[in-house]
């Protein structure tokens, strides 16, 4: 159990510790991974960014990944089939939410470069890791040195199947509990996170480091 999100990204912090003054970016997921993010930026004296990407929900239980979209990929589960016509339209309606909150979280600043970095990917738990390997490929695309997953709290099947990914080099994650529901059962405090509180911590952690 964790206190809050800034309690994972302390104890995630420690984990990383031999990163600390690399060249590695921090590519938090929004919303609820920017937290964790700016923690671990702040720890290892390295940018903050953020890639965005949403899963694809099942046509009847929405909150059900059977994949993830980014601006650039489209990850599907193996073991689930729908129709093409129902995979474009809700890729199509994705990238266009995608497309807007993009221009909103790079408003006051530019996507970071990540070719010949060390990567970390965090984000306040996962359940299918789908939406994070959608972000996986997406980073991997900008040829990165290597790829590092730290998550606080995750199922073990879906560690595994990071652990499988051969983009990522590293997965990182404090507990893989088999009682697994939903990430929020591991938090004393989960509250949401907006898109205005995000997009805050995002600046005000380059701001700080100079990163603007």
């Amino acid at each position: 159990m964790f206190t809050d999100r800034i309690d994972a990204g302390e104890q995630l912090s420690r984990e990383l510790a031999g990163y600390k003054d690399k060249p590695v970016v921090v590519l938090a997921i929004p919303r609820g991974g920017l937290p964790i993010g700016a923690i671990l930026a702040k720890r290892l004296g390295a940018p903050l960014d953020v890639v965005l990407s949403k899963k694809i929900g099942h046509p009847n239980n929405k909150e059900y990944a059977i994949g993830a979209v980014s601006l650039a990929d489209v990850t599907l589960s193996p073991t689930e089939h729908f129709s093409e016509e129902y995979i474009t339209t809700e890729t199509e309606k994705i990238r266009e939410l995608l497309q807007k909150r993009d221009r909103e979280y790079h408003k006051n600043s530019s996507p970071a470069n990540l070719k010949d970095k060390i990567i970390i990917i965090t984000d306040d738990g996962i359940a299918t890791g789908n939406t994070l390997l959608s972000t996986v490929m997406l980073a991997h695309k900008q040829q990165p040195r290597e790829i590092i997953v730290a998550i606080p709290v995750a199922p073990p099947s879906s560690v595994e199947k990071l652990r499988n990914t051969p983009e990522i080099s590293k997965v990182i994650c404090l507990e893989t509990p088999y009682n697994f529901s939903a990430v929020g059962q591991f938090y004393e405090d989960f509250r949401a996170v907006s898109d205005e509180e995000a997009i805050e911590i995002l600046n005000e952690t380059n701001r700080k480091s100079g990163r603007s």
